[in-house]
């Protein structure tokens, strides 16, 4: 994404973004971390730290927002409609923060629950 700027042209990559995301939604209260589908097995896998961008999509919209998509495994008894709010108003936030860029929407797939 391209962001000018009166002292120049500043372009963010899609790493910046999956990595600023993964970050901001793994630290609020109930995620256990990022998910990925197996293409091979169908399975819910957790992610490593290293390769959590794995459960992140953007998408680039056409008036200078993205809009996220964040597929996460969460710790077994959370209130799910709390810990989807909070990581939505997380994202959000530290996403726009960090890049100046808007968020449009940020879209939350639970796939996943982990006991313990």
């Amino acid at each position: 994404m391209k962001l000018q700027t009166e002292k120049g042209e500043i372009r963010i990559s899609s790493e910046v973004f999956t990595n600023i995301t993964g970050a901001a939604a793994t630290n609020c209260y109930g995620v256990k971390g990022m998910a990925i589908r197996s293409t091979t097995d169908g399975l819910v896998h957790l992610l490593r730290k290293e390769s959590m961008s794995k459960g992140v999509k953007v998408i680039y919209n056409d008036d200078s927002t993205v809009s996220i998509e964040l597929h996460i495994i969460v710790d077994n008894g959370v209130n799910l409609m709390a810990v989807s709010r909070s990581i939505m108003s997380e994202v959000r936030y530290v996403v726009s923060k960090t890049t100046g860029v808007a968020v449009k929407n940020v879209d939350v797939f639970i796939d996943s629950m982990v006991i313990g």
